[in-house]
C-alpha cells in the first residue's frame, strides 16, 4: 500500500505492473481491495493503481464531519490523476465509482484516455428516463435506514438493509466480503447525507474518451436501466454483459470480466 497527498488527504492505493497507468476507483462500502481478483490479469499489461477514496478502508472513519460527498471524491479522483503526473490515464468505475469516473471524464477529459463504467450507479431524469417521476431516488430509504442502523452500531443489520435493496443476500455472503464491507459499514452515514444529481441525455453526450459499459447479464433493479441508458447516449459507446454475473461482476467471473478491459484497452 502506498498513499499520495491529495486536496489535504492521503489517499491509499496498491499499484501493481508497468506500462499505461488503469485507475481503478471502486463503489460503496469497498475499497482498493474489491479489485484484488483482477489485479493479476490486468496488471499483466498495464500499471493498475487501484485507489481507497476518502473516508473508505484503510481509514477507520466514524461517519462524523463534512468531508465525505460524490464531489469531494470527484475532485480527488482528478487531483490525484495530476499528482500522478503519468498523463492521460485509462479509468475504470464500479458502481458508486463508477459515478465518480462518469464526473471526472466529463469534467476533465483532458486527463482521460479511455473509460470503463461497470455498473455505474445513480439515477437518470427525464431525458433519459422515460418513465420518470420526481422524486426521492429509489435508494435514498434503504440508505437512510441502513445509516440509522450503523449510527446505532448495529453494523450487520445495517448492512443487511443496504444489500437487500440491491438484491444481494447478507447471510450468503463470504466471510471476507462481509468483513470488508464492515471495514466501511460508515460510509453509508456519509451516503444518507449526499446530495447526488442525476444523470441526464447532456451529460451524457458530453462524454469524449471512448467508453466501455460492463453489466452482470443477471443484475436485476435499477444498475442496468442506468448502465443502457447511459450507453445509448454516450458517443460510439460499447457495452459488453457478462452472462450469469451480477453486479460483483468482476469478482464472479474474473477471467471474462479482465478479458473485455484488456481487449477494449488494446483495441
Amino acid at each position: 500500500m502506498q498513499t499520495l497527498r491529495v486536496n489535504g488527504y492521503d489517499m491509499a492505493y496498491l499499484e501493481i505492473g508497468t506500462g499505461r497507468p488503469l485507475v481503478c476507483v471502486h463503489g460503496s462500502l469497498c475499497d482498493f481491495r474489491n479489485w484484488s481478483a483482477v489485479l493479476g490479469p490486468l496488471s499483466a499489461r498495464h500499471r493498475v493503481i487501484a485507489v481507497s477514496l476518502r473516508h473508505f478502508f484503510p481509514e477507520r472513519w466514524d461517519g462524523s464531519g463534512n468531508t465525505y460527498s460524490l464531489a469531494q471524491h470527484i475532485d480527488d479522483v482528478i487531483a490525484f490523476i495530476e499528482a500522478l503526473n503519468a498523463g492521460p490515464v485509462d479509468l475504470m468505475g464500479h458502481s458508486r465509482g463508477g459515478h465518480v469516473s462518469f464526473r471526472v471524464a466529463q469534467r476533465r477529459p483532458d486527463l482521460l484516455r479511455r473509460l470503463i463504467l461497470a455498473e455505474p450507479g445513480g439515477e437518470i431524469d427525464a431525458s433519459l428516463d422515460p418513465d420518470y417521476k420526481p422524486g426521492p431516488w429509489p435508494m435514498a430509504h434503504p440508505i437512510a435506514a441502513a445509516a440509522d442502523a450503523i449510527g446505532k452500531r448495529d453494523i450487520d443489520g445495517g448492512l443487511e438493509i443496504f444489500l437487500a435493496a440491491l438484491n444481494v443476500p447478507w447471510k450468503r455472503l463470504p466471510a471476507v466480503t462481509k468483513q470488508l464491507l464492515r471495514d466501511n459499514a460508515a460510509t453509508l452515514i456519509g451516503d444518507a447525507r449526499d446530495v447526488r444529481m442525476p444523470f441526464s441525455r447532456a451529460d451524457a453526450a458530453a462524454i469524449q474518451a471512448p467508453t466501455l459499459f460492463i453489466g452482470g447479464a443477471a443484475t436485476r433493479g435499477l444498475l442496468p436501466k442506468v448502465l443502457h441508458a447511459l450507453a445509448a447516449h454516450v458517443p460510439d459507446a460499447r457495452t459488453e454483459m457478462i452472462a450469469g454475473a451480477t453486479h460483483a461482476m468482476f469478482e464472479q467471473a474474473p477471467q471474462a470480466y479482465s478479458e473485455i478491459v484488456l481487449k477494449f484497452l488494446a483495441s
